[in-house]
Formats: structure tokens, C-alpha cells, sequence
């Protein structure tokens, strides 16, 4: 059995259905069975827990071998992680696969990405055979962004002209499913990134191409980008995280390119262009498909 936790956010879902379609057992940790509609198929078993709740670990965890990690943004993320690692050792788990973040590291300026390398650390601790997966941005992100896309033909972000290797997060349950049903896959850690480094700048100008509509890039300040942040009603510490980390592609620490989607999946990453023609009608709504 495989139990996927964050089985209803992008990666989980996208995850969840490639393992269904390959006709495995799955599970997946869900805090409300009537919001998972769209992984609730026949094969799917879906159990209620909360990684607030400990006392909803071991039924969820009862009879798995492998284990997809992921968790919601929150304050606590790091030791509700560690408290599902420890049930998990409990149930004798055989294999942890952890979404982590790119340049995951205990020294890094970014809480973010010191909160997953705290959490790799806790699971090389428990000797569980592991898989850390480190993807750079998603380029579903930028779905944030729609509004301001749509109406006035504008992405913007405090990302200056730095590139950065943004990855399709269907590439990253693809790398997923491979990691929990491949053994050659125990004990490694992978940077995960699309095909190319681009600048916001160049990601907009893709947008145009595939939108036959005009899109540019503003590069606003850090301080702007947190009170839009504080304006869409996101938590103070997790605004400060995502300006941490565009802080941290501004650096230029996010500009990498790796063949790890290619060489896990036998496929190659998704373009930058495929995946603005994939999610066009979601970012333009009802005029995108003309």
C-alpha cells in the first residue's frame, strides 16, 4: 500500500491519479473526505487524519510500505512532519519519498527550505530508506497571478532579471511515481528542474506567444510584493517566506539545470511554452481557447 499525504494539492493529486493509473493500491490522507472529490475513484481508499492530530496517524498508516510526504504550508510544518516520520517508523514504513525544496539546506537564508532540510534530516535519523525530491519553482505558481494576467496583461514579482529552472509539477508526480515504485531510487536526493533557465521576464514574453495577447513582466519591489501578499490575506510568516524565496532567485541560487526528470522518468521535462498552451483557459478563462 501507498499512502500519499497532501493528496488534494497539485503535486498530491497529480501523484494520486498517475498510481491509480497504474493500478496500485493507494491511500490517501485527506483532513475531509467530502473535498477530495476529484481523487475519490474506485480503488482510492480515502482516510480522514490531520497532521495536527497525531491520534490520526496510525490508522492512516496501518499496513503502508511506501510513503509520500507532503504537507501544507503552516507554522508548524516541520515537527508535524517529524511526528508523521516517527509514526511512520512506528508502523515500519519500508520507504519515506519527502517533496522537499530546491537547495533544501539547514544553513539557508529561506525558512522554507530550512524547514525541509530539518525534516530530511529527522528522516535520515530515523533509518527508514528515503527519497528527497527538491523541485525548483512550480510553474503553477504562476496561477497565482492569473488575475493580473488576464485583466491587465502583467506578471509581477520581485524577481529582477535572474533565471530561474521552473519545473511543471506534473514532472514532479511523474518523478514521484517512479521514486515509490522503483527500489534503485532508496536513499537519494534529487534536484528537480524543467528543461531551462528562464527570467520572468522571458516567461511572460512565452505567455504572449500562446495567448496572442501582450503580457510583461514587472519586476516590483520586496515590500510591494508583501503587502500584495498581506492584501490576498496570507499569514505574516508565510509571506515572508515567499519573499524569502524570491529573495533567493534573485540571488541567481535557482538558475541550475538538472537532467533528473529525464533520467528518473525516461521522458523529457515539460517546456515552459507546453505547459502556458496546457493551463491557457485557466489563466484566461473562457476566452483562452480562441
Amino acid at each position: 500500500m501507498i499512502l500519499v499525504t497532501g493528496a488534494t494539492g497539485s503535486v498530491g493529486l497529480e501523484l494520486t491519479r498517475k498510481l491509480f493509473d497504474r493500478g496500485l493500491p493507494v491511500r490517501a490522507f485527506v483532513r475531509d473526505r467530502s473535498r477530495a472529490r476529484a481523487i475519490s475513484l474506485p480503488g482510492i481508499e480515502l482516510v480522514e487524519g490531520d497532521f495536527a492530530r497525531a491520534d490520526t496517524f496510525a490508522r492512516a498508516l496501518d499496513g503502508v510500505s511506501q510513503l509520500f510526504l507532503l504537507m501544507p504550508s503552516s507554522v508548524d510544518a516541520e515537527q508535524r512532519q517529524r511526528n508523521f516520520v516517527d509514526a511512520a517508523k512506528r508502523a515500519r514504513v519500508k520507504q519515506i519519498v519527502k517533496l522537499s525544496q530546491f537547495g533544501a539546506s539547514a544553513g539557508a537564508a529561506g525558512r522554507f527550505q530550512r524547514y525541509h532540510a530539518g525534516v530530511e534530516h529527522h528522516i535520515l535519523k530515523s533509518h527508514i530508506p528515503h527519497t528527497f525530491l527538491r523541485p525548483n519553482l512550480f510553474m503553477q505558481s504562476l496561477l497565482n497571478f492569473r488575475s493580473s494576467i488576464s485583466s491587465e496583461g502583467i506578471l509581477c514579482a520581485p524577481a529582477g532579471t535572474a533565471r530561474v529552472s521552473i519545473i511543471d509539477v506534473r514532472d514532479v508526480a511523474s518523478v514521484a511515481a517512479a521514486t515509490l515504485t522503483h527500489s534503485e531510487h532508496e536513499n537519494q536526493s534529487y534536484e528537480l528542474t524543467g528543461p531551462e533557465a528562464l527570467t520572468h521576464a522571458e516567461m511572460a514574453s512565452e505567455f504572449s506567444e500562446v495567448f496572442a495577447r501582450t503580457v510583461r513582466y514587472v519586476d516590483v519591489s520586496p515590500e510591494t510584493m508583501l503587502q500584495t501578499l498581506f492584501d490576498l490575506r496570507m499569514p505574516a510568516w508565510q509571506a515572508a517566506g515567499v519573499i524569502e524565496d524570491y529573495e533567493h532567485y534573485r540571488r541567481g541560487e535557482a538558475a541550475a539545470v538538472t537532467s533528473a526528470v529525464r533520467d528518473i522518468t525516461h521522458q523529457p521535462p515539460t517546456r515552459f511554452s507546453q505547459f502556458a498552451a496546457d493551463y491557457a483557459r485557466q489563466f484566461l478563462g473562457k476566452a483562452a481557447g480562441a
